[in-house]
């Protein structure tokens, strides 16, 4: 399996955005994306002890250093099953993650492993956390670590391929953070229910408890007209970053429309699944998605249109209208 196979093997999304990149960039983000993989593997694994978890992501981000052999990582999650778990393969499969890792030139190199390390020594410190969040600023620090450094990640890269975009590297780089921030706001919120049943709850306990509401009671189906309002609250939030992920869209050259596309894609299929997410009670009793036609459509237009931010930043408002037909009653 080349890291093509594997990108798509681990996320059929986020490929269609990356492989249409061009180039060095298609090879560049490919790599950061796998190389961040190794680390959620790590992170979210139910197969490997709470207690492994950090010592094996500070070893992750050793052997990034080039301070501890990959094999020793591999050897300690030789284990796992990664024949039924995408995943898990590509952290198996560490040893070829890096060999094409230094394919890159070596500036690219240097750019993915700062942020891939950070972003690793982050999620440990997170493990040692525990799965509690007490406030927003909490709930912020944790999408930092795992989203907001792969903002500042896409925007070094970017500013090494385009000169244009390098001008304007220092202005921008606060918007590829909330642009992170937004992703993985929408992210905690469409995998509520399936974080809950593995322990972890990122909504802040200051939201849940302002309406009356546990960590276990907010997800009672008894309890869903209060918990609705927990959604709409990190629903909120996660619209403020998007808008302010909008703004990091549209300072990308039009003539760049691969580049544009590949943040305008997941920033759309963000804005339409918290479209989807707001006031539906499958938030919190199953999971929301898009269909498979909605991301069709999406892509369709923004390869027509994309170039143009007039017509982007109607569309991201047409996007983020929720359709009454996609709400589910909350009063029995």
């Amino acid at each position: 399996m080349d890291k093509y196979e594997m990108l798509r093997q681990v996320s059929r999304t986020f490929a269609l955005s990356i492989e249409q990149l061009p180039g060095i960039l298609r090879d560049s983000i490919t790599m950061a994306y796998l190389l961040l993989r190794v680390s959620d593997c790590l992170e979210d694994c139910d197969d490997i002890p709470t207690e492994e978890k950090p010592k094996l992501l500070r070893l992750w981000a050793a052997v990034l250093d080039k301070n501890e052999p990959v094999e020793k990582l591999v050897e300690k999650i030789a284990y796992l099953d990664g024949q039924s778990d995408a995943e898990i393969y590509v952290a198996q499969h560490a040893s070829y993650v890096l060999s094409e890792l230094y394919r890159l030139p070596v500036d690219l190199q240097n750019i993915l492993v700062k942020h891939v390390n950070e972003t690793s020594l982050g999620m440990a410190r997170w493990q040692e956390h525990g799965p509690f969040v007490e406030d927003e600023a909490e709930m912020d620090d944790y999408m930092h670590c795992v989203a907001g450094i792969v903002g500042y990640l896409l925007t070094d890269v970017f500013a090494w391929y385009s000169p244009r975009f390098a001008k304007i590297k220092d202005k921008v780089m606060p918007l590829s953070r909330e642009y992170g921030l937004g992703l993985q706001a929408v992210n905690i919120l469409r995998g509520m229910r399936k974080d809950y049943e593995r322990g972890w709850v990122y909504i802040p306990r200051t939201f849940y408890e302002k309406v009356g509401l546990t960590r276990d009671s907010m997800f009672l189906p008894e309890n869903l007209e209060k918990s609705m309002q927990v959604v709409n609250m990190v629903a909120d939030k996660a619209e403020r970053h998007l808008a302010n992920g909008m703004v990091y869209l549209t300072c990308f050259p039009a003539w760049q429309l691969q580049l544009r596309l590949g943040c305008m894609w997941p920033l759309f299929f963000a804005v339409k699944t918290l479209a989807l997410s707001r006031n539906n009670a499958d938030v919190i009793l199953h999971e929301v998605k898009m269909t498979r036609d909605q991301v069709k459509d999406i892509m369709f237009k923004t390869q027509l249109f994309g170039w143009s931010n007039k017509w982007v930043k109607h569309f991201y408002k047409e996007l983020s209208t929720p359709a009454a037909k996609n709400m589910v009653s909350v009063i029995h």
